[in-house]
This record gives C-alpha cells, structure tokens and sequence, in this order.
C-alpha cells in the first residue's frame, strides 16, 4: 500500500507518545533493583493460605423485620500479610485400582487479584484500569490419573488474560516444594481463558511491565495462590470415575475480524471448510462411579472481548458467564464459586474470533468497514467498531455465553464416548528465535529475534489503538523509525529482513535493558488422554492456523500407529508469545500479523516442534527428549508505577458510612443502588479478611436471619470504586434485580478494608464492614 502521511496534529501526538516511551524506559532502568538479574527459581516460599469460602445460605446477625440497620461501620484489624508457614505434604489415600477409567478430581479457587489502581490486561489501552468488580476470577483445575498411580495431568483453566512464564515458573516451583516429581512441567498445563478484563501486572519481560504499569506483586501473588490452591483441592478430590467426550458446532456466537486475512489462504484449501471459523466445540465430561457429576471442560474458539475497552469491572466475559451459567446449574443452593461442581470453559484457536457478530461499522456513520484495512473515511481505523447483540456490553457478553453453555449443556448430557486409554505427557523449552523449518526439499527458512509489526499498533475491530494506526500497513514510516532510532536504536538488517514483510515497528527482540522485552525461550507441549491430545499453545492461533496445525499433529500420531487421535488446541498456555497466523495471512499485515512476533515462519516452527512430541509419545521415546534451554526468572521487576496511599474517611465520616441510601422499596428488573465511604479495594488483595466486596441478603422470618443471596461473584451485582482526592473514596454497590428475586426484606452489606500509617510507623491494613437499610422488593 502507499506510503502514510501523518497530520501535524498525528505528528505532535507521536513525539509525546515517544517522549513518554523514553521517560517510561529511563524510569524501568531506574526502578529495577537488579537488571538483567536471573535466578534458579529455588526457595521462593510458600503458597499463601485462605480460609474456606462460607457454607451455602450462612446467615448474618439478625434484625427485626422492617428495621433500619446500622449505617455505622463494624472495624477489625486485620494483618498486612497473608503469608503462612510452608504446608506439609498430606499422603495420598490408598488408590482403588480395580476399575475401568481414572482417577478424577475437580477443584476451583479464587485468583481475581486487584480490583482497583491496576491495568486492565488485553487491550492495551492507556487508562483502562480497574475501578471495581463485576465478577471475581477462579482457576479452575483438574487432575487425572491412571487407576495405578502411575501417570498422571493436570489441566487448569485460569480467568486471566494470558499465563505469563512468570506465574508458570513459580506455580511449577510451588508444585515440586509441596509434591516433589508429582506435578512436574510436562504434566501440568495452565491456559488462560483470555479475558479482556482481568489485572495486569504479573509478567517479567519488559514490554507486558510497560504494558501493565509495572509489575504488582500483590496481583502476582494472588493469582499464584489461586492456582496452586485449585490444583491441592482437584488433588484431594481425585476418586475413581470415567470421562466422556463430545463434539458439535455452536452457531451464531462468532464472526472472523480478519477475513480479508483469512482469503489470502489458498482457495482449495478455504474450500474444505464451510466457514472461516472453527465452530466446534469439544466437551470432556467428568463423572464418578456412580455416575455422579463432577466437572466439564470445554473448549472453544472465541475472543473473551463482549466487553469492549471502554469497561472498567474486572470480570471474566462471555466464556466466564459460561462457566457460571454451567455451575451454578450443578451446584444448586451454592453461592456463585462455591460448590464441587466444577465447569470450565477453555480457549481454543481464537486469535481472529470476535463474539461481536453485527459486525464493524464506523460509528459515525453507520456503514460498514470490513474492508482489508478496517477503517473509515472519517477517523479512520479508530471509528471501526464491531458491537455485539446485546443493548450493552454486558448484555452481549451475556448472550454470547448463554448460547455457548447452552450448547454445552447438550453436549455434556448427550455425551456417551468414553474416553480410555493411557495417559502421556511431553514438554520441551525450545528457542523459538532460532528454529529451521524445511520450506521445500531443497530450501530451508528460520523463525526471526521478536518484533512487532505497525498493525500491531493499530489494535482490531474489538478495541481500536491510541493512535491512529492502521491494519494492513506493509510500508514503515521514515519520520517514525527515526525517531525510534534515537530512543530504542536502530533494527539490525538481519531482524527487518527476516521479519520481511512486516514494517518494524518494535524490534523487541533486540531491545534487553532492562531486562529483555520478549520471551526467546517457549514451552511446547503435549498431554494425551487416551485418544483425546491436548496441545499447548503458548500463544493465540488464527482459525486456519490451528486447522493446519491440529491436522499435521494428527497425522503424526496417525504415522506412529496413533490413529483418529483428536488433537485439541488450548491457548494462551504457559507463556505469551502474542500471534501465530499462516505464512500467507502473514503477507497483508493486519493486526494478527503484525503480531506474530517469531516471524513469517512461525506456525510452521510450532508444527516442527509439536510433531516432534507427537512422535515421542507415539514411540514410547519421550525420555529420550531433552529439556531444552531452562527460561529465565527475573530476580526483580519494576515496582508499579501507582503507589500505595493512605486511606481517608471525610470529616466526621467513617469507613463504611452509606452516603446514598436506598429507597425503601424496589420492583423486579430495577437497580438498587447505594454508596459508601469507601477505601481503595487493592487493599482486599493483600489483607484477605473477607472473601467478597458486597453481598445481598433477604431476611428469612421463619428463622429470623438474613440469608445470602448473591456476593461479588454473581453476575447480578456491580461494585464501583470511586477514587477521589487525598485517599477518598467512594464505594457504589449495585443489585440488578433478576426477574427470579423473590419478593422480601433485603440488605446489602459492604466489606472493605482501608490502609492506615501512623508517623513514622508501617503501614497496617484494617478490615472494615456496613451495613445498608433495609428495604423491599415487591412483584407490582
């Protein structure tokens, strides 16, 4: 395409924009306690405990009928830490081995992390940081077993945008202090479910840390805590039971955002599939003996991103209100995120799937923009947007879940193929910036050092960049990469002609201060339960990418005696590595190119490498595989670039005071509403007295207390944090009064926690509780 000029007014917002960027790296050189420091990964203590979520239906301190309850706050002190004595290692029950199947357990745990004066992790987007909560984040882990003991998994699906190799390494670490060679790297698979609007902040290499505004150890914890506490529960519940899989397409939840992308494919090729996205879903259904239930994992493809970049509520979008939807139907009189059952619903090859399926229209004029570029004549790429079926984001997030559980639901009860057979895992780290693939029988091609693309910049339908940018741009602007000369250095000749025809806008793989910008080191992995192999990808595949890439396993399998193998493709596993699209995607630069940092070769290197595991387990040779160059562990990062502040209530205010009451009387489908003084909820991360934000109770005259009907978890509340000046705050609560409310006396409770420092002493963090007025909701 032709060269792109910029306006005086595009230029004066570039040279801030590279202004900010040289600040941001003198500031990381700054910060960094040691740079370029690595360690081992041995001894870095022990995962944090939580006491137990409280039973179904626990009640509250009574009060009368009609009353109006206390509009002062209750105060505890709680501690600054939360770290506990190393856990001792619990035997193991002896195994029955006398049956036909595995040893199953399902186990969820919280691992939502700051909810407040934290980035949003995936969109990229300055100033999308977290001001409170629509729904908290779980891992959701399963362990299986061989009846004898002798092999074992563990596959957990995690409400984060992404595993960082980071939060892998330490959770492996956590694993071996606790179960030795149980859980190792090769059987332990971690995938994120790819939410657009979880935390950020708990990566190590240097481009996600400017991304996330440093890394927050607080978030970094708690998700690392979530995790292993979800594997210890799947562990402790494992019992003997039997897994059964389906398949079968789910309709009207997808569209491609890049088809202009997806048509540079060969047309034989297109002409194999019916549409340009993958519509079907895989269903692994868990039971016990006695037929009793006892999880589901699904994947599908599909982007987590019906809440759109304008959003500032952690939650966990459409793939997230699945798994709600699908447990809160086992788990009956269960709060949401308590209960046995255990549903997830995993990522897939979802890199150029949008659940917005009305498609991008310039919401300036109405019309549509799917053209190569996805841009406007008015405002260009920026003005193209792509909305989903809901009146707002929440609603289509909604939606789009609502099909996709109700289909696994047929799915899951239909399900009668039983799955048998060994179980196998393989694992290897591999240098993926230097991988030889064979383009024909006399000409070879290697992967490339990372580098990101203009397009990259341009961000997608589903969340425009902060600039101007746009998709498909082939040609680099001279006024740009001089000014990046003078900031970043200068790209070397090897990497802008590897990367060819990518325009490079960031060579990342040759920037290392403070630490290196981009991972050369990558997990590739394989786990194979009887017939069903789950591969996983360290990044996102496009639709055509991971049909090429699952056929080429299958085959594999299929050559070593392996036959109809399904090959399933988990995402976002271990460590992010952005984009792999097909060469031929490659060429038009669009966003999933730009991004597919290894090269114009890099599903190639992936197909190289997973055969290479797939041979392996098919010949019984996975010993004979090397581990590959160990990653690296950064001993110190940047600290956030938010400080922690002292908490203030307003003059003859305290914590917890209602400052909006509620009426006194709601109907069904209105919204209750009151605000408290509030504290900064990234205290709740760190002091782990309460286990919510908010719940709403109803009063029970039968047995005179106040029963919990929802806490922050439910998808029927919102919890708004308001940050003021000086450390005031307040604290919005929200009941969106579902149509299934029965008719009664409510409350709704405010649990918080505030930072206090005294002159010259440390600071302490202290729990704090309220209490609304009652008030009632009636049918007419």
């Amino acid at each position: 395409m032709a060269k792109r000029t910029f306006s005086t007014l595009e230029i004066f917002l570039i040279f801030l924009l590279v202004l900010m960027t040289a600040i941001t790296v003198a500031l990381l050189s700054l910060l960094f306690i040691t740079s370029g420091t690595i360690e081992n990964h041995k001894d870095l203590g022990s995962p944090a405990t939580q006491s137990p979520p409280a039973p179904p239906g626990s009640t509250a301190p009574p009060a009368p009928p009609g009353s109006t309850a206390p509009q002062g706050s209750t105060r505890t002190q709680g501690s600054t830490t939360t770290q506990s004595s190393p856990a001792t290692t619990t035997p193991q029950p002896p195994l029955f081995q006398n049956f036909s199947g595995y040893h199953i357990g399902a186990g969820r745990a919280d691992c939502t992390g700051q909810v407040a004066d934290i980035s949003l992790m995936g969109y990229g987007k300055v100033g999308q940081n977290a001001r409170g909560i629509l729904t908290r984040l779980y891992s959701r882990a399963f362990a299986i077993m061989e009846p004898d003991g002798s092999n074992r998994m563990v596959f957990v699906s995690i409400d984060i945008g992404m595993v960082s190799q980071r939060l892998r390494l330490e959770v492996l670490n956590r694993l071996q202090s606790k179960y030795g060679s149980l859980y190792r790297r090769d059987n332990v698979v971690l995938s994120g479910t790819h939410t657009h609007s979880g935390p950020a902040g708990f990566f190590q290499y240097t481009l996600f840390v400017i991304a996330s505004e440093g890394f927050s150890n607080r978030t970094f914890e708690y998700i690392v805590n979530g995790i292993v506490k979800s594997i210890e529960i799947a562990h402790r519940n494992m019992k003997p039971g039997k897994i059964f899989i389906n398949k079968g397409n789910v309709d009207g939840v997808q569209i491609n955002r890049s088809p202009y992308s997806y048509l540079q494919n060969p047309p034989t090729e297109r002409a194999r599939y019916s549409s340009n996205t993958d519509k079907e879903m895989v269903v692994l259904k868990m039971v016990d003996l006695n037929g009793s239930d006892l999880g589901l994992i699904s994947w599908f493809a599909i982007h987590p991103v019906s809440m759109n970049n304008s959003n500032h509520l952690v939650n966990s979008d459409n793939m997230g209100y699945a798994s709600y939807l699908f447990e809160q139907e086992k788990n009956k009189g269960y709060l949401p995120g308590q209960g046995p059952y255990v549903a997830a619903f995993a990522s897939s090859n979802l890199g150029d799937v949008s659940p917005n399926i009305l498609g991008p229209h310039c919401i300036n004029t109405g019309e549509s923009c799917d053209n190569a570029n996805s841009s406007c004549p008015i405002g260009g790429g920026s003005t193209c947007i792509a909305m989903g079926p809901g009146r707002d984001m929440v609603d289509s997030a909604q939606i789009i879940g609502q099909t996709i559980y109700q289909r696994a639901k047929e799915l899951y009860a239909s399900a009668s193929q039983e799955v048998t057979g060994p179980l196998a895992s393989a694992h290897q780290w591999v240098n993926m910036t230097d991988v030889t693939i064979w383009i024909n029988s006399t000409h070879t091609a290697k992967t490339c050092k990372p580098a990101l693309g203009y397009s990259f910049a341009a961000g997608t339908i589903d969340g425009f960049g902060t600039l101007n940018f746009t998709q498909g741009t082939t040609v680099g602007s001279p006024f740009l990469e001089t000014i990046r000369d003078q900031i970043l250095g200068k790209p070397s000749e090897e990497i802008k002609e590897c990367q060819k025809p990518k325009p490079i806008l960031l060579h990342t793989g040759e920037l290392s201060k403070p630490h290196p910008w981009h991972p050369d080191i990558v997990d590739v992995q394989i786990i194979t339960l009887g017939p069903v192999a789950i591969t996983a990808i360290p990044g996102e595949f496009t639709t055509m990418s991971g049909r090429r890439f699952r056929e080429a396993v299958q085959a594999e399998f299929a050559t070593y005696g392996m036959q109809n193998m399904t090959v399933v493709i988990s995402g976002l596993c271990n460590v992010y590595t952005h984009y792999i699209t097909t060469y031929e995607e490659y060429q038009v630069q669009r966003y999933e190119a730009a991004s597919t940092i290894y090269g114009p070769h890099t599903l190639s290197a992936y197909i190289k490498l997973f055969r290479v595991l797939a041979k392996a387990i098919a010949t019984d040779t996975v010993a004979n595989l090397s581990s590959g160059p160990e990653p690296p562990f950064f001993k110190q990062l940047m600290l956030p670039l938010i400080p922690n502040a002292v908490d203030r209530a307003p003059t003859g205010k305290t914590f917890g005071d209602v400052l909006q009451p509620l009426k006194p009387t709601y109907r069904k489908g209105e919204v209750a509403e009151v605000t408290f003084v509030g504290a900064n909820p990234k205290n709740s991360a760190e002091n782990k007295t309460h286990q919510t934000f908010l719940t709403v109770e109803k009063y029970e005259a039968t047995s005179t207390t106040w029963h919990i009907v929802h806490n922050d978890a439910s998808w029927e509340t919102r919890f708004y944090w308001h940050k003021g000046l000086l450390g005031h705050s307040n604290a919005t609560i929200q009941w969106h009064i579902p149509d299934t409310a029965q008719p009664g006396l409510y409350r709704i409770r405010y649990f918080g926690h505030n930072r206090k420092q005294n002159f010259l002493k440390p600071a302490v963090i202290l729990s704090f509780e309220s209490t609304s007025s009652t008030f009632e909701v009636v049918t007419t």
